[in-house]
């Protein structure tokens, strides 16, 4: 426990240098407050612009309930932009000691590979879902004020599946960080597929089933249709699982760098 401890604060000091423990809430909570401030004014916006032009207004576009302003927060902003962002943001996390020999420094002290693992996404996954959520309780404080109210068990339900989501990414991107040694490989494999599995969702329920992004489709249904979608804890369970193969992996690949230094 000291030396996850020990970890965890390493982690958190080289967050602290980077900046990042500021930089990445304060994209997403302008990331959250986006969706609901464009989809609220981009009516009146469009109305002045196309005054005598024949451009017309989508009625339902004006007339966007809560649920589906926050729901497109998730879809359009975190989905997209913030996954980006996320990429960028993590593609050194092992990545960067592999190429300056730390990681080979670190595995020849008295820490297990399980210990370093832990202390590396848990650190950057609670700085990840921090700023997820900044970005999404600011995005529901705008559409609450704009737009009609959204029961706050709905909301912290459907935060709570998103998450699980953002776990993955995290738990994902930790893995190319250890199989590629290009940082600009690690982010752009990680956006493609990411983004890539992201877009797949819908298109038939067994892809939805073994798909990941899937957990993000839930929380906006939610969100949506205001009740829990009924596969909720079996997607759940699924995303668990991927997430539990992508850790093996990446523990299976350092681990043969640690029995191969000794």
């Amino acid at each position: 426990m000291n030396t996850f401890y020990v970890l965890v604060k390493k982690e958190g000091v080289q967050m602290s240098r980077e900046l990042k423990v500021i930089w990445l809430p304060v994209v997403f909570i302008l990331l959250g407050m986006t969706q609901p401030i464009v989809t609220y004014y981009l009516p009146s916006i469009l109305g002045a612009l196309g005054s005598g032009k024949g451009i017309t207004i989508d009625p339902v576009l004006a007339a966007q309930k809560g649920g589906e302003v926050l729901a497109g927060t998730l879809g359009s902003q975190f989905d997209q932009l913030g996954l980006i962002i996320l990429a960028v943001s993590m593609m050194g996390i092992i990545q960067t000691e592999k190429a300056n020999g730390m990681l080979a420094f670190i595995l020849t002290r008295p820490v297990t590979v399980r210990t370093y693992l832990a202390g590396k996404i848990i650190s950057n996954y609670l700085l990840a879902a921090s700023g997820v959520a900044m970005g999404y309780f600011a995005s529901y404080l705008y559409v609450d004020f704009l737009f009609t109210k959204v029961p706050i068990s709905q909301v912290m339900i459907s935060l709570l599946l998103y998450l699980v989501w953002i776990f993955f990414v995290t738990s994902f991107i930790t893995m190319l960080s250890t199989l590629f040694k290009s940082q600009s490989m690690i982010a752009v494999v990680a956006i493609v597929l990411l983004i890539g599995s992201r877009i797949m969702v819908g298109i038939s329920p067994v892809v939805d089933f073994i798909n990941p992004a899937s957990m993000s489709k839930l929380a906006m249904e939610l969100l949506i249709a205001g009740s829990i979608p009924s596969r909720a804890m079996e997607h759940s369970i699924v995303t668990l699982v991927w997430t539990m193969l992508i850790l093996f992996v990446t523990h299976h690949w350092i681990s043969s760098k640690k029995n191969n230094s000794d």
